[in-house]
């Protein structure tokens, strides 16, 4: 009588799972955060579980998204033990920048030091500001070492914010005598008539983003004192005819929104001992039809002049709310549709 062979059942395989020991059980609780959000975070950007068990943390998942979430797990708990905190902007940025950054040793006040294949810090009154992507790394790396550096991307990037507190790390240290930010003062598709009040308070309104970075920078009462003593300057753009700016960090903001001649006269305030940050986005210019920008001219004439840079953001550097990225992503794509729709009915 033949006996048929039964088919053995599957053999299921255990998932496997990475252990990680935390020596301080009161950074572990740091490091996780109040009800567990930050090892939340980190599971629903990255499909892993973690587990907590004691002072140990289990990862699950796929191998390569399991190496890459204990890699940022001990980049973080490195971080509380070096004495500083974790926010979600320190998790954000640990996903983003790929793998985590060692420690080199970067003494106070060093700043070109820190670009030797460390992690990048910039040291303000207020707070220390670190880049979240790539861009943004290498951006602020263009701001200490070029005279001249253009940042040109969607809103949201950090663009104007990173520039701010590249230029308040550079006072502090001693590296320039002032700060000097500056904007068009272009209305963004609306009439706002006449405002009230003296000169100040008319413009003040176009500046307030300026304000905004700055305050985040520095005490209030240092910042008025400065501002009261103009080694912080903030004013329109058409405010900077005639000058030389010398030993100052200087900003333009918006510049996408200058003209050609107001970027040429501009540009040709820089004196001896300063740096300039040139910041805009391409798809955001509010000029009067058949105006062209400045923004656009200097790109195309400066390109590969030595001592100035060009740094692109796109919406994957976005650091705002998350949503800011899918709407970008998404105007991006419908102008692009429409650019292909265009070329198509050209040749048709």
């Amino acid at each position: 009588m033949a006996t048929s062979a039964l088919t053995p059942p599957p053999v299921t395989e255990a998932i496997a799972e990475v252990l990680m020991e935390f020596p301080d059980n009161r950074l572990l609780i740091d490091l996780c955060g109040e009800f567990d959000r930050n090892l939340a975070d980190i599971e629903q950007k990255l499909s892993v579980q973690i587990i907590r068990r004691g002072n140990m943390l289990a990862i699950h998942g796929e191998e390569a998204l399991q190496a890459k979430a204990r890699d940022i797990l001990q980049a973080l708990y490195e971080r509380l033990e070096s004495g500083k905190a974790v926010e979600p902007g320190d998790i954000d940025r640990e996903i983003r920048m790929g793998q985590a950054e060692k420690g080199t040793g970067v003494r106070d006040g060093d700043q070109l030091e820190m670009f030797k294949g460390g992690p990048v810090e910039i040291k303000t009154r207020k707070k220390h500001v670190e880049p979240r992507t790539d861009a943004q790394k290498a951006y602020v790396q263009s701001l200490f070492q070029n005279e001249l550096a253009f940042g040109i991307g969607p809103a949201g990037t950090g663009k104007t914010y990173l520039a701010v507190a590249v230029g308040v790390s550079m006072f502090i240290s001693g590296e320039v005598d002032r700060i000097i930010l500056s904007r068009p003062a272009v209305e963004a598709g609306e009439k706002l008539g006449y405002l009230p009040g003296d000169m100040k308070d008319k413009v003040d309104p176009y500046m307030q983003p300026l304000y905004d970075a700055l305050n985040d920078f520095l005490p209030g009462k240092m910042l008025a004192k400065l501002i009261e003593e103009k080694r912080i300057e903030i004013a329109p753009l058409a405010f900077m005819r005639g000058r030389t700016l010398a030993n100052a960090f200087v900003v333009l903001d918006e510049a996408q929104n200058a003209s050609t001649m107001q970027m040429k006269m501009f540009l040709t305030r820089l004196g001896e001992g300063s740096r300039m940050a040139i910041t805009g986005d391409r798809s955001q210019v509010d000029l009067p039809r058949g105006v062209q920008s400045g923004l656009a001219d200097a790109e195309r004439l400066l390109r590969g002049t030595k001592g100035i840079s060009f740094n692109y953001f796109t919406a994957d550097d976005v650091v705002r709310h998350p949503l800011v990225a899918a709407i970008i992503k998404a105007y991006d794509a419908d102008a692009e549709k429409a650019m292909v729709e265009r070329n198509t009915t050209r040749r048709n």
